[in-house]
């Protein structure tokens, strides 16, 4: 009888301890629930605030002109291909020179180009056919390749999807008329051409990534480039090694700002904003693409990605409503800690929109909550393992952002 009982109590004491235990463990999950979400509203709005100062400039710049080079990578059919690379045909610039580069005469895009010159006689213009390769990341073998032909002392790079109007150069190549500058790179804006997936990775150019670029260099000195554009004197391009130096390298418009800076020059991010055309084929191409982005945002900036989840308020305010409800069934409490980064993400939607000049009155609005949801996804995906898919390869991505080749990819 004695030892019943006491069994009894024992047992009731430790499910009293249980209890306790969880109660503690649910308050605990609810406190760090609660300072994530305040955390991800504070971000969010430094983030408006940064996009509502900027000021950008995509007029006519009459001041520092120097002769430049536009070297301009060029590997299959983006889509508005001939619209993209004409507008950096079309400069109100004195002097400029338009290199174009593909690694195979086959490459689709030839004819493209081809058809560019015969419109367009007058335009200092040469096309590079090249297979050299220098490294695993074909692209900045293919700029190797092209860089040979170049005549100017300024150049500037640019991916093939993006668009510019004629005051590009100018505004560009402004900020080396101080000496000190050794690169300039430019925001780019996304425009979709089609379809959901094209809606929602543009949503993340403009609303996610944009934004975070502008909290960057408010907190730290800009020490990275951005592949929409960079600018940079042709000595110290020399001076780092060239592109050889760059062609194992994942991020190579990161490691060229990191490079300049390291030589003592400034990285300066110009008002001027790129167009980026987007079209992704697919939901899946276009979440294929996004990993490879964070995965690269990985290699080069480790705790900054680790911590980047404070930018997606709305799956963390979904978690926090669930904490909620588990530990107090305070409705009014989920209700506000949802609505909270939905109203955030609102007026960064509209203030991104009027700041940029982005039409009004498409569905981006109404897909908020899910590309945030995306956000995290691809986010906490891109801690599950270092290969990514570029064009037709696979690649495997050291800590140090160094590129090997792992195997040939069909999508």
């Amino acid at each position: 009888m004695a030892k019943a009982f006491l069994g009894s109590r024992t047992g009731l004491y430790l499910r009293r301890l249980e209890s306790v235990i969880l109660a503690n463990v649910l308050y605990a999950l609810l406190l760090l629930a609660v300072a994530a979400n305040l955390a991800s509203a504070a971000y969010v709005l430094l983030a408006i605030r940064r996009v509502d100062d900027f000021q950008g400039q995509n007029g006519p710049f009459e001041g520092f002109q120097p002769p430049v080079t536009i070297l301009k990578p060029v590997c299959g059919l983006d889509a508005t291909l001939y619209e993209n690379l004409r507008s950096f045909c079309v400069q109100s610039y004195p002097e400029y020179q338009v290199v174009f580069g593909v690694r195979q005469a086959s490459d689709p895009a030839v004819a493209v180009i081809e058809k560019l010159f015969k419109d367009l006689p007058g335009v200092d213009a040469v096309l590079v056919v090249d297979e050299t390769v220098a490294g695993p990341n074909l692209k900045v073998s293919n700029l190797g390749n092209m860089y040979k032909s170049a005549k100017h002392s300024y150049v500037v790079i640019a991916d093939s999807d993006m668009r510019v109007d004629e005051h590009y150069v100018s505004s560009v190549v402004a900020p080396f008329e101080d000496a000190q500058v050794g690169a300039v790179t430019c925001l780019y804006s996304g425009s979709s051409v089609g379809g959901l997936p094209s809606l929602l990775a543009s949503m993340f150019i403009n609303e996610w990534f944009l934004p975070s670029v502008l909290v960057s260099t408010r907190l730290n000195e800009l020490r990275f480039g951005l592949g929409a554009t960079i600018a940079v004197r042709r000595e110290l391009l020399d001076a780092i090694g060239g592109f050889n130096t760059l062609s194992h390298f994942l991020a190579d418009d990161h490691m060229l700002g990191k490079l300049i800076s390291e030589h003592g020059f400034r990285v300066v991010l110009s008002n001027y904003v790129v167009k980026n055309i987007v079209h992704e084929q697919s939901l899946g191409a276009m979440l294929r693409h996004e990993l490879r982005w964070a995965r690269t945002i990985r290699s080069v900036a480790p705790l900054g990605h680790a911590f980047s989840f404070f930018m997606y308020g709305v799956p963390l305010a979904l978690l926090g409503a669930v904490m909620i409800e588990l530990t107090f069934d305070w409705e009014i409490f989920e209700f506000a800690i949802v609505a909270l980064p939905l109203l955030l993400r609102v007026w960064m939607h509209f203030t991104v929109r009027r700041k940029l000049g982005l039409a009004r009155g498409d569905q981006s609005l109404w897909l908020l909550p899910l590309r945030d949801v995306l956000c995290l996804l691809i986010w906490g995906t891109s801690f599950l393992g270092r290969k990514i898919n570029w064009k037709q390869m696979r690649y495997t991505v050291d800590p140090k952002g160094l590129m090997s080749v792992a195997e040939v990819y069909e999508p």
